[in-house]
């Protein structure tokens, strides 16, 4: 292991297979701290942005896809979301304030809150009103938060992260990538089994 070494977690926050993985990554995440390897996260903007309603056929297919993690992974989700919001197949507004909140030290917690609201509290992240409430709630000037989402540099700095994330060697989110000796490496993920991920971790970098 060099002090270049690092873990990327590439996600979105309103990836619904992300937030099935959450409970083991963040397991993961403890266990790689622990062993002294860096994490970093990386943003790879699941859908741009829309204020188009979500066709009827993503809405059912995404609420199906929400019931196969619940059942798979005992996941839980608030599926009162689906009749009492207006969905959108938008999910770059919840990119930029993780971004927003990354400058602050607090995209996890901008993350955990966008997820919560998401899943558990039926609010849509894709609307600025729900994305400046969870900004408020974890400690971030509600007036500033916004004019940070308004501005030019944050939506320039995830296009560029994206593109970024568009070189991984990635399939979908979320992705591990081990970043070594100038390698990038995937490192295959379980769902409910952190070990697998951290012996594949360990091992290529010994």
């Amino acid at each position: 292991m060099t002090k270049e070494t690092v873990l990327y977690y590439v996600y979105d926050p309103m990836c619904s297979w992300c937030w099935g993985y959450d409970p083991t990554w963040a397991r993961l995440k403890t266990e790689l701290e622990k062993a002294g390897i860096k994490v970093e996260y990386r943003l790879g903007g699941l859908a741009s942005d829309s204020d188009e309603p979500m066709p009827h056929n993503m809405q059912r297919f995404l609420e199906q896809t929400w019931r196969k993690i619940h059942t798979q992974l005992g996941t839980e989700f608030n599926f009162d979301f689906w009749t009492l919001c207006l969905p959108r197949r938008s999910t770059y507004p919840a990119c930029r304030a993780a971004l927003i909140a990354r400058e602050a030290d607090l995209e996890q917690a901008m993350v955990q809150g966008i997820q919560h609201a998401y899943y558990l509290e039926a609010k849509n992240p894709s609307d600025m009103e729900t994305l400046v409430s969870i900004a408020a709630s974890i400690g971030l000037d509600a007036a500033w938060f916004t004019q940070q989402m308004l501005g030019k540099s944050v939506n320039q700095h995830l296009m560029e992260e994206i593109t970024n994330v568009q070189q991984f060697p990635i399939r979908g989110f979320p992705s591990l990538v081990l970043g070594d000796k100038g390698q990038l490496t995937p490192i295959a993920l379980d769902y409910q089994d952190w070990q697998l991920s951290f012996s594949a971790i360990t091992d290529a970098i010994t």
